[in-house]
């Protein structure tokens, strides 16, 4: 699939590039990404050319991941998103913002628009956020943008070789008032 560009309001999301390299670099040495994400820690410059100039362009490509910067309209860095398809029909989403510029909403409004393309553009009936237990900020997110937090799945995240539990969520094209590629039959109410 050929990258795109998805205009929100405040933002725009875009597949980063080389140029992005050293505003990924920098907004990643935060701790609290490297501690609640799977990127690599330390993270190095390495890390961050390899994911600009090598992971996203690879995922757009072959159709497996469709990785977003969320940038302001001068250009500013506010975080990334990206929608890693699992199975069919079926992606999961991932995200982070940088430091300076979390509690705005960006992230939620960035998250309703990836949601609202995959669901109409790429024929997703099915949304999956994953979270390890605690990362409070990202459960803030997914259930601003509508999804529904389903559990907690045991021992089903590896986080830098150590196996953690993770709370799940999903997000339907229903919950935003979007029709389904495949009919959706729901479990009856006991």
């Amino acid at each position: 699939m050929e990258p795109l560009t998805l205009p929100t309001d405040r933002l725009v999301l875009r597949p980063v590039g080389p140029h992005d390299t050293q505003a990924v670099y920098d907004a990643v040495q935060d701790p609290d990404i490297q501690r609640w994400t799977t990127v690599p820690s330390p993270y190095l410059p390495e890390h961050a050319s390899g994911f600009t100039e090598q992971l996203v362009p690879d995922g757009w490509s072959d159709g497996s991941m469709f990785t977003f910067g969320l940038f302001l309209a001068g250009g500013e860095l506010t975080g990334m998103l990206a929608l890693t398809m699992r199975s069919l029909g079926t992606a999961e989403i991932g995200f982070w913002a940088a430091k300076e510029h979390r509690g705005r909403g960006y992230v939620t409004e960035a998250t309703l628009a990836a949601c609202r393309w995959i669901f109409t553009e790429v024929g997703v009936d099915r949304v999956e956020w994953r979270a390890e237990v605690g990362n409070h900020a990202s459960r803030t997110v997914a259930e601003r943008a509508g999804f529904t937090i389903e559990g907690t799945l045991r021992s089903a995240i590896n986080n830098k070789g150590v196996r953690r539990d993770c709370w799940v969520g999903s997000l339907l094209p229903s919950d935003l008032g979007l029709a389904s590629t495949a009919p959706y039959l729901p479990a009856r109410a006991r």
